[in-house]
């Protein structure tokens, strides 16, 4: 089971992203040229010092997944779908959609064993980094934290760390355990490039 502090974090996370995503959506914002993300203080709270496997393990992800709404927070869409690093062609709207998928793919799929389509991808295995539009870019937002309401959710049906999970990757069986280390990797990996497109875009920095 899922640790109180680590529990206490991803409640605290949820409620703040949700609060966000409502508020997109009830003022109307989708439709709004000068519309942004939501602008979030950052109140993260670091993972324990002294801390189980799991608890740190989930205090980590939490703390990454906390991490990328505040830095795209405030943004247009115009923005979110800047390639600011030229030659890549790499967006904020891009890896948000992408997090979302690995998101999708690793809770859903892997842990829970659900079969549940992707939610970008298709024929075409890039659509989340690639098919992003101004058009869609701040409901991508929103979506992102539907999807952590979902992975957290099945990430709590798994009680075991250790043992084998109901999907398989690649043909192959792994645990909870390493699910959680290769997440924690993505988002340090991708929260790398999101540091350099916000600063690139307005030039706020921030760890």
């Amino acid at each position: 089971m899922a640790s109180t502090g680590s529990k206490w974090l991803a409640r605290i996370n949820q409620r703040k992203m949700a609060q966000g995503s409502k508020r997109l959506w009830e003022s109307g914002a989708m439709d709004n040229l000068d519309a942004r993300t939501p602008e979030l203080a950052d109140e993260r709270t670091g993972p324990p010092f002294m801390a189980g496997d799991r608890e740190s393990l989930e205090a980590w992800l939490e703390f990454y997944r906390q991490t990328l709404p505040w830095k795209v927070g405030g943004l247009t869409a115009n923005q979110l779908c800047r390639a600011a690093i030229p030659p890549s062609t790499m967006t904020l709207a891009g890896i948000v959609r992408h997090l979302s998928e690995v998101e999708r793919y690793w809770f859903s799929n892997v842990v829970a064993g659900t079969g549940e389509k992707a939610r970008y991808r298709g024929e075409d295995r890039d659509a989340d980094f690639t098919g992003y539009s101004e058009d869609t870019a701040l409901a991508d937002v929103a979506a992102y934290s539907q999807e952590l309401e979902s992975a957290r959710r099945h990430a709590a049906s798994a009680s075991d760390l250790d043992a084998p999970l109901p999907g398989l990757r690649h043909g192959r069986e792994l645990n909870l355990r390493w699910v959680f280390t290769h997440m924690i990797e993505e988002y340090a990996r991708h929260l790398g490039h999101v540091d350099l497109l916000r600063e690139c875009i307005d030039g706020r920095t921030g760890y």
